[in-house]
């Protein structure tokens, strides 16, 4: 059940936003290691449980680490269903790892080598798909044509604004200076046609690990892989994957602010919970009491409540 208690409405849209789910057909492993159907199966286990319940569900890339038809069909078999079951839509967007051709035929139905850009409405939400996929190539660029296609389209703004979704993030990579080789190249030209608009914020993938930088203004919110992630910080390689650390991004749009909160998949080793049957007395109380009980120091639902 859903207590609100703090100063803030309900959010006005709730996003999901994952990525690099990777999936081999057959149930085959990535590196002889991973597996990388559970770890979606983790993330939509996640999203199963949330309060408030996702509008959107937006994959951004590398959704099949080699772009097997099967591969596609089976991540539609896991998503769509779970989807439905939340009643939100599924937003799908190119990756590095993703070929156009088996993507738009497996996805939509009508096998395309063109740019595979697309426009979502969620509720009064827009949401572009921006397909910055090179083909032959794990680098990212949006041509001239896209970026005409992209300023036509905001234009004219959306009544909740709009988020940008892409697999290159736009932002500098501190924590990975090798990946810059494949990063998203001419990020200027694209900071030059957001500058503006009513993007809100933009979501992207492709690095397996979670980072936050802003482009023309607007907050970049990188999101890790649902299969294996990249250490930030490893002991003496230039790059480290690891099979852990995996997450997903839950993205909370208010009418003036933006929230993105990552989600781990892994279950840790629980230190406390509070009791949920608590919501229906806390709600009862007024706000003054909800105070008193749970922001002193000596009040007693410290210790009892987490019993």
């Amino acid at each position: 059940m859903r207590v609100q208690l703090g100063q803030y409405p309900e959010p006005a849209h709730t996003i999901a936003h994952l990525s690099d789910t990777h999936l081999l057909a057959d149930g085959k492993l990535q590196y002889g290691v991973v597996d990388p159907e559970q770890g979606l199966r983790l993330a939509l286990d996640r999203l199963a449980r949330m309060v408030p319940t996702p509008q959107a569900i937006v994959v951004t890339g590398d959704l099949a680490d080699v772009a097997e038809p099967a591969a596609y069909a089976r991540l539609k078999e896991l998503v769509e269903p779970a989807a439905a079951a939340l009643g939100a839509q599924v937003v799908w967007v190119m990756g590095n790892h993703d070929e156009r051709l088996a993507y738009s035929a497996a996805l939509f139905g009508r096998a395309s080598a063109e740019p595979q850009d697309a426009v979502y409405d969620v509720d009064g939400l827009r949401i572009v798909s921006l397909d910055s996929t090179v083909p032959g190539y794990h680098h990212g660029e949006v041509s001239p044509a896209q970026l005409e296609w992209l300023a036509g389209v905001l234009a004219t703004p959306a009544p909740h604004g709009t988020l940008l979704a892409l697999h290159h993030p736009p932002v500098p990579l501190p924590m990975a200076p090798a990946e810059a080789v494949i990063e998203l190249y001419a990020q200027e030209a694209l900071a030059d046609v957001l500058r503006g608009t009513d993007v809100r914020s933009i979501l992207a993938g492709h690095l397996h690990y979670s980072t936050y930088s802003t482009l023309a203004g607007i907050p970049v919110s990188v999101v890790a892989a649902s299969c294996y992630t990249l250490d930030p910080a490893p002991r003496s390689a230039l790059i480290h994957a690891v099979d852990g650390g995996t997450s997903i991004n839950m993205v909370h749009l208010y009418d003036d602010r933006v929230v993105h909160t990552v989600v781990p998949l892994s279950e840790s080793p629980e230190v406390y919970s509070v009791r949920a049957d608590l919501a229906d007395q806390l709600l009862a109380l007024s706000a003054e009491e909800r105070r008193e009980l749970l922001s002193r120091k000596d009040s007693p639902f410290d210790v009892a409540a987490k019993l």
